[in-house]
């Protein structure tokens, strides 16, 4: 039997297969919860889900795209609708920072942040990832587009680009502890502007 295949599992080429892609990203967070960011490796997530490197290398060109497709499965951050811009940001960026903080995938991310500095599938990887998420915080600004709070030709992807430039600084800096007021302020800032109206 190829080392592509489990009992009970066939690999599909290029296609991936459900199956086997489940139980290849559930023997990631295994490794990942045992041997933590350092001790990560495709290899041993291969042994664990009796798959080969090929076939795990076919679907995730790097162990960062991998990784952080485990982080996008483990990602619980709600995104809140409640009519207010500022609020909708507030209660966001709350909800991020309670997620890295309360759970393991801070400290996944912001290892992932560290890599990409060196590596540059780590790179390309983050980089793809990003632009996702910068197309969904961007919808809560085109929310308030809609609303009539935020000007028609604001360009709702920069806007995302420095709620998420916050996120991170502060993720980096391992300052997840922010409080409420503090997020709200920043928000402010960036809703508002911080020019003198005239």
């Amino acid at each position: 039997m190829s080392e592509d295949a489990a009992p009970g599992r066939k690999s599909i080429g290029a296609r991936r297969n459900p199956e086997s892609a489940d139980a290849i990203i559930e023997a990631a967070e295994a490794v990942l919860r045992e041997a933590g960011y350092s001790g990560f490796s495709i290899e041993a997530v291969a042994r664990r889900a009796r798959a080969g490197k090929p076939t795990i290398y076919r679907w995730w060109p790097s162990k960062a795209a991998l990784l952080i497709e485990v982080y996008q499965r483990q990602k619980r951050v709600e995104t809140p609708d409640t009519g207010n811009i500022e609020d909708d940001l507030v209660g966001f960026l709350g909800n991020l920072f309670a997620h890295w903080r309360d759970t393991p995938s801070g400290n996944v991310f912001r290892s992932l942040v560290a890599e990409a500095q060196s590596d540059a599938a780590a790179a390309a990887a983050l980089a793809d990832y990003s632009k996702a998420r910068r197309g969904h915080t961007g919808r809560i600004v085109e929310r308030g587009k809609t609303r009539g709070e935020v000007a028609a030709d604001v360009d709702a992807e920069i806007v995302a680009d420095l709620i998420a430039s916050y996120a991170w600084r502060h993720l980096l800096t391992n300052r997840l502890d922010e409080n409420q007021a503090t997020i709200r302020t920043a928000v402010r800032y960036v809703v508002r502007g911080i020019t003198q109206a005239s």
